[in-house]
């Protein structure tokens, strides 16, 4: 998404750091929360199209569209 929009994110200018929680159940590992942060080297991008593509993020990713029902999923986006 951020390619379509003109901003570079190849060559590990966007990386993300992805925190999750666990607890149990029934005395089995379970997953309730996982945090991504991304974090974007591009500090003279468009602010406004980076911020688009980060709103609609979500819903195109294959990841938050098959998990986001069952575990909380947030993110972040930070630009340096």
């Amino acid at each position: 998404m951020l390619e379509a929009r003109g901003i570079d994110a190849s060559g590990g200018r966007l990386t993300a750091e992805v925190h999750g929680a666990v607890g149990k159940e029934d005395g089995v590992l379970v997953i309730r929360r996982i945090h991504c942060k991304y974090l974007l080297k591009a500090a003279d991008a468009d602010g406004k199209a980076v911020e688009r593509a980060f709103e609609l993020h979500p819903m195109r990713c294959p990841v938050y569209r098959t998990l986001h029902r069952c575990i909380e999923i947030t993110t972040e986006l930070a630009i340096v």
